[in-house]
């Protein structure tokens, strides 16, 4: 995944809107793991849409916009897990850019404008 446009990512982030680590804290490996594949080494590639990682000692997910044009259903499953597990997301506005609006959900203009 390429990592030199914040346009093209979101991150949603291992810590919760008031402040609290997510638990359980394997939750981005298994995220990760299921949009996985086995490469011809036999070892585990992540996905290029999805790719975990450690941003200020809190695990972190970062999502790809290919994700929404390629896997639209795994891309909805994990802004929904985030949403229900009030999880930060950076870069909200680019989720309605792309053209993802949360289905009969009040509440989305809140998670899109609050940063």
């Amino acid at each position: 995944m390429s990592h030199n446009s914040g346009n093209n990512q979101i991150i949603i982030e291992g810590v919760c809107n008031d402040g609290k680590k997510f638990r359980p804290s394997d939750w981005v490996e298994r995220i990760s793991s299921a949009l996985a594949s086995f490469g011809p080494d036999h070892k585990l590639r992540y996905s290029e849409h999805v790719q975990p990682c450690i941003i200020n000692g809190a695990r972190c997910l970062i999502v790809a916009r290919g994700l929404s044009l390629n896997d639209p259903e795994a891309f909805s499953f994990i802004l929904q897990f985030a949403r229900k597990n009030q999880l930060r997301i950076q870069e909200k506005h680019l989720i309605k850019e792309w053209g993802y609006d949360f289905p009969d959900d009040e509440d989305n203009n809140e998670l899109i404008a609050n940063g």
